[in-house]
C-alpha cells in the first residue's frame, strides 16, 4: 500500500490523547504520515513523540484545574464540555478541522470533536469514528450506567424495549440544548441527524479502542464495528528514585490515584485516602497531580507519601491494590496489571467503568460522594481479604496481555483503505448504533 496521510482528531484529558498517540506512533512505523490535531496545550507533547500536530480551537488549557473541577461535576459536566467549552467555538474547530485535513486520506474522530462529524458528513471523506469507552456504542443488550441519572442502571433490568424508549427519550430531553450545533449544520447545508452523543457513528468504520474484557461487542453494534483492544501508550517506565526506594523498603502499598481530570476535582479524596491507608496499617502512594497550587492534605501518616506522577504501567503491578476514578486509560492500566481495585467514579464514563468492572469481578466501587475514610477502610478491608478478586484480577490481566490493540486498529484502518468504496459506504449521514435492525428484543 502507498503511504497514507491520516489525521485523528480528539478533545480531552491524556486518557483521550495516549490512545491516538499509541496508534499514530504505529502507523507511522508501517511508513504512513498520521496527523494529530486537538488543542494546543498538547502540542509539545506530541510533537516529542515524533507525530505532525496540528492546533483545533477552542484554545483552553484542558489540564486548568478550574476548568477540569467543573468538567467532573458528575450532574452538569457533560453539559460545561459541550455548550460552553465546544459550541461557541464550533465554527473555528471547523475551520481547523478542514486546515488539518487537507490532502487527508483518511479522518479518524473522537466522540466529541463534533466539528470533524461534520465535515466527514459534508465532504465524504474516508471516516473512521472511535469509541475510547464501551457507553459510546450505546447498544441496549448491554446499557451503560448514565451518570446523573440514578435510575439508569436500574432501567436495565427492564430489557432492550425500556433502553430503546430511554434512548429516544434522552435525545428528546437534550435536543433544546443543541440549537448551536443544528444551526451550524444546517449553514453547511447538512440533514439534521442522530444526536452524535448518543447514536452517531461513521457508516463507514466504528473502531471501540477498548478490550473486549470491558465491553464484549453486541448484538446491535453495526457490522462495521469493532472492539480492538486497548491501544496502550509505551511509556518510559522508570520510577522517580523516592518512588523506587518506598516500593523497596517494605510490603507492596496501596496506590491511590484520580488519573489526569479528576485529580483537578480531587475534594477530599487524598485526605480520606491516607487516613484509610494508615488505619488498615497498610503502607500507600497518592499521586496527586502536578498542580503545586492544589493538595489539600496537610499532614501524611507514617507510611503514606505523596508524589505528583507515576508511570501506571510500572506502578500498578507493585501495588496490592488499585483505588482509582474509573478513567478509561486508568481503568486500562489497571486491568493490564492484574490488580484488585476500588472504583471510586466521579462522572462521564467513569460510573459505566465501574460497574463493569465489578462485574467482572475485579473491583468493588462506591460513590464519590460516598467516600470517606470509614468506608475506604471497610471497602479495601473487604477487596483485600476475599482471594476472588485478586484471581480473577490475574486471569483478566493474561487476557489484557494478550492483545495489541494499537496495532489491530491499524490493521483495520489500512484494510479499510484497500477497499474500494461504494455510494453506501462513501456518503456522510451518520449509523444510527442502538435500536438498529442488526438486534432484536430479547
Amino acid at each position: 500500500m502507498t503511504s497514507k496521510r491520516i489525521v485523528f482528531c480528539t478533545f480531552g484529558s491524556l486518557g483521550d490523547i495516549f490512545p491516538y498517540l499509541s496508534i499514530a506512533r504505529e502507523l507511522q512505523a508501517r511508513g504512513h504520515h498520521p496527523l494529530i490535531a486537538t488543542t494546543r496545550c498538547y502540542r509539545t507533547l506530541i510533537e516529542s513523540h515524533g507525530i505532525p500536530f496540528h492546533p483545533i480551537r477552542p484554545n483552553i488549557d484542558v489540564t486548568d484545574p478550574s476548568i477540569l473541577r467543573r468538567v467532573m461535576d458528575r450532574r452538569t459536566g457533560g453539559r460545561y464540555i459541550i455548550c460552553d467549552l465546544l459550541f461557541p467555538a464550533l465554527r473555528d474547530s471547523y475551520e481547523d478541522t478542514v486546515s488539518a485535513s487537507a490532502r487527508a486520506d483518511l479522518l479518524v474522530t473522537h466522540p466529541v470533536t463534533l466539528s470533524a462529524f461534520l465535515y466527514a458528513r459534508k465532504t465524504g471523506i474516508p471516516w473512521v469514528s472511535t469509541a475510547l469507552a464501551p457507553m459510546s456504542i450505546y447498544s441496549v443488550y448491554d446499557p451503560p450506567v448514565l451518570p446523573g441519572i440514578p435510575f439508569a442502571e436500574k432501567l436495565a433490568t427492564f430489557g432492550p424495549a425500556v433502553q430503546r424508549r430511554l434512548l429516544t427519550a434522552l435525545a428528546f430531553l437534550f435536543e433544546p440544548q443543541w440549537k448551536p450545533f443544528r444551526k451550524f449544520e444546517k449553514e453547511l447545508g447538512l440533514p439534521p441527524a442522530p444526536n452524535p452523543l448518543l447514536q452517531g457513528h461513521s457508516p463507514q468504520m466504528i473502531l471501540g479502542l477498548f478490550s473486549p474484557m470491558l465491553g464484549k461487542p453486541q448484538s446491535d453494534w453495526p457490522p462495521h464495528a469493532h472492539a480492538t483492544g486497548f491501544p496502550f501508550f509505551p511509556q518510559r517506565d522508570e520510577l522517580s528514585p523516592e518512588l523506587q526506594r518506598f516500593l523497596d523498603s517494605g510490603a507492596p502499598p496501596l496506590v491511590f490515584t484520580l488519573g489526569t481530570a479528576a485529580v483537578g476535582a480531587a475534594g477530599d479524596f487524598f485526605q480520606s485516602s491516607a487516613e484509610a491507608a494508615y488505619c488498615l496499617g497498610l503502607r500507600a502512594i497518592l499521586l496527586k497531580g502536578r498542580d503545586p497550587n492544589y493538595w489539600p492534605v496537610k499532614d501524611l501518616p507514617p507510611g503514606v507519601i505523596a508524589v505528583p506522577y507515576a508511570p501506571h504501567s510500572a506502578l500498578f503491578p507493585r501495588a496490592t491494590a488499585v483505588v482509582h476514578q474509573g478513567g478509561i486509560g486508568t481503568t486500562a492500566e489497571a486491568m493490564r496489571a492484574g490488580r484488585p481495585m476500588l472504583v471510586v467514579p466521579y462522572s462521564h464514563d467513569q460510573p459505566d467503568h465501574a460497574a463493569r468492572l465489578a462485574r467482572l469481578g475485579v473491583a468493588r466501587t462506591i460513590s464519590r460522594e460516598r467516600y470517606n475514610s470509614r468506608i475506604a477502610v471497610r471497602e479495601i478491608d473487604i477487596l483485600l481479604r476475599a482471594p476472588a478478586y485478586t484471581r480473577r484480577a490475574a486471569e483478566v490481566s493474561l487476557v489484557i496481555g494478550s492483545e495489541n490493540g494499537a496495532a489491530h486498529a491499524c490493521d483495520l484502518l489500512l484494510n479499510m483503505l484497500k477497499e474500494p468504496r461504494t455510494p453506501d459506504r462513501a456518503h456522510g449521514e451518520l449509523t444510527v448504533v442502538a435500536g438498529s435492525p442488526h438486534g432484536k428484543d430479547a
